[in-house]
């Protein structure tokens, strides 16, 4: 009797320790998951234990000859979900969520980029697959008896002590925990990557009811916050853009840190630091998005709204109604389209921007591609913008566009003859790529002003260009730091958020050019552009801010609540000195700014996921 025990449990036991195992050593090998103290290591180490023995526990339902088949089929599936996150986090420093699997039509496509994040040390997760296999196959049973009941709540009993105990460490460690549902670091650092995912998976099913749950009384209260939060724009610059056509162009993974800085003697960026001199620039810009990279930046652009922290708003919300720039344009007699050559339904694209109102979406079907003339994700920058002048001069003016370069994307590939820089030399292969395409992006840029003036589009013409999101990511950090000469703390990696913004209006900034140092982001870009266009601000919903008024209050929220104030900077639940990057010994000094933070945020998710815009738009 009591060998039968034993080896009923022995094998359940020994898979839940080899997961348990590779979990942590996974957690502290393959994830950023910063530890303060020993309390918070214990925690990381026992997070996965009740979840895995809850999940291999269902096998003890089941009949002996198929528990141990059950025990080994639920290793294999977990070891997925591990593998699965190790890839996604090497590039996005981010976990999996519901709605970045369900964006399964963007799989073709990254696949590129996939296969280079896969490492050969990465099958090493399989080990214990093999010696499970090894085991059931020896110790093979065809008993028919189940597990007697007084025992499976024994089990089941251990098995919710220890969930209750880890919970009541996290919430020690971390109060309100739960609410916390866009910091995802600290929800794995302190429930486990497994109960993470269900927990994602009840927040989706609470987003799907949120939308059918809304009225309009829900959006009283946002209206209100959002009135209250508005400042007096400048009225010197009202309608300084009236009537010209917007070139807005989204300059990929481009970072602030590459401009107005020499790769061993060679400019790296030399049209945007010209550029920024003619122009109202933004020294102090940063990225927003939060997993849907590119597509979120388009969504700030177009609505001054937060994207979401799970997953991208282009799938989880292309059915909702925006009031988006596009569509506020084409009430003042501007034609709206967007230049982007790659396949129109990535990133849901097709579907979106009909929802923002656009008029034309030219795809990669509009251009004329070949081998030569692409490299890694597409089109190269050069061929796009040249094309993409022409296919402007088509357009009825004024027109409103967006253009998306392509070329400057990760894993940064690019052909031996667009090299234009020295090799930076540094221990990451990825970081030495990303200055020789983004010196390419930039040479582009130079050759579509020249086109954009060769068809008379230039001189009646608003030009903006933005970085839409990181490209070098923290995993890169000890080769980053060779290239800066510093090391990289919490502050320091927020002020590589950073990317280009800069507005340039032929006749006007060249002339006055404007450098603007206060802290903006990308959320900002719409308010402001449209009082530059003379379009007035009808009680519009939403969160950004005028960046040239003279009574905002500079505060820049990233989407996983990190902000940046006019004196502080508020990131890894650490209050710095923003101009000297100093540590504030009370960290209190941040916390009220903090809750407004999470204060937006919450408003534009609750915006989001109960579709408010509809009774907005309806009301108007």
């Amino acid at each position: 009797m009591v060998n039968t025990s034993k080896s009923k449990y022995s094998f359940l036991l020994i898979a839940a320790a080899f997961m348990w195992l590779k979990t942590y050593i996974v957690y502290k090998t393959s994830f950023d998951i910063k530890i303060e103290n020993f309390g918070q290591e214990l925690i990381l180490l026992i997070n996965p234990i009740s979840f895995l023995l809850f999940f291999y526990g269902i096998g003890l339902f089941l009949k002996e000859k198929n528990r141990n088949r059950y025990i080994l089929g639920a290793s294999f599936v977990l070891t997925l979900i591990l593998l699965a996150n190790m890839i996604f986090y090497r590039f996005f420093n981010d976990f999996l969520t519901f709605p970045i699997l369900f964006q399964t039509n963007n799989m073709g496509e990254l696949g590129g980029s996939i296969s280079s994040l896969f490492q050969p040390a990465d099958l090493l997760l399989f080990v214990d697959i093999i010696i499970l296999a090894i085991l059931m196959r020896r110790s093979s049973s065809k008993s028919e008896q189940r597990t007697p009941k007084r025992e499976k709540k024994i089990y089941f009993l251990l098995s919710a002590a220890m969930l209750f105990l880890n919970l009541g460490f996290a919430e020690v460690a971390r109060p309100e925990l739960l609410t916390r549902s866009f910091d995802r670091e600290m929800l794995v650092k302190n429930l486990s990557l497994y109960n993470f995912h269900i927990y994602d998976g009840l927040i989706q099913s609470k987003t799907f009811a949120q939308r059918a749950m809304a009225d309009s009384n829900n959006l009283t209260e946002i209206e209100n916050f959002v009135k209250s939060s508005k400042k007096k724009p400048d009225d010197n610059l009202f309608g300084v853009a009236k009537n010209r056509n917007v070139i807005v162009v989204s300059l990929e993974s481009t970072q602030s840190f590459v401009m107005n800085r020499d790769l061993k003697g060679e400019e790296i960026t030399p049209t945007l630091n010209k550029l920024a001199k003619e122009s109202y620039n933004f020294e102090n810009f940063y990225h927003q998005t939060g997993q849907g990279k590119t597509s979120d930046a388009e969504f700030l652009v177009d609505n001054s709204l937060y994207p979401l922290g799970r997953g991208a708003v282009f799938f989880t919300n292309s059915d909702n109604k925006y009031t988006a720039t596009p569509e506020l344009l084409k009430q003042e007699g501007y034609s709206t389209a967007v230049f982007h050559a790659n396949n129109k339904s990535f990133w849901n694209r097709d579907l979106m921007y009909q929802s923002f109102g656009y008029d034309k979406f030219f795809d990669i079907n509009s251009y004329k591609a070949t081998p030569e003339s692409s490299v890694g994700w597409g089109l190269k920058d050069k061929e796009f913008f040249q094309q993409t002048a022409d296919l402007m001069k088509t357009m009825p003016q004024p027109f409103y566009s967006r253009a998306l370069t392509l070329t400057n994307h990760y894993p940064f590939d690019y052909k031996p003859e667009d090299k234009m820089l020295p090799d930076a030399g540094t221990s990451s292969k990825t970081v030495n790529n990303y200055f020789q395409t983004v010196r390419y992006e930039d040479e582009a840029v130079k050759e579509f002003i020249k086109k954009l003036k060769e068809n008379g589009l230039y001189d009646n013409s608003v030009i903006v260009f933005y970085g839409d999101h990181y490209g070098i990511s923290e995993n890169h950090n000890a080769a980053m730091e060779q290239v800066l000469g510093k090391k990289i703390t919490p502050y320091e990696n927020m002020q590589l958020q950073r990317v280009p913004f800069m507005i340039h209006i032929p006749g006007v900034t060249d002339k006055n050019p404007k450098n603007i140092e206060e802290p903006g982001g990308q959320i900002d870009i719409r308010p402001t552009l449209l009082h530059l266009l003379g379009v007035k601000d009808q009680n519009r919903i939403e969160f950004g801010h005028d960046l040239f008024s003279k009574n905002r209050f500079p505060f820049t929220v990233m989407r996983d609540g990190s902000y940046v104030s006019d004196k502080y900077i508020y990131t890894d639940g650490k209050c710095f000195d923003r101009k000297t990057g100093q540590q504030e010994k009370d960290p209190k000094q941040c916390e009220v700014y903090s809750e407004r933070a999470k204060q937006e945020l919450n408003y534009s998710d609750n915006i989001i996921n109960g579709d408010l815009l509809r009774f907005y738009n309806q009301k108007e």
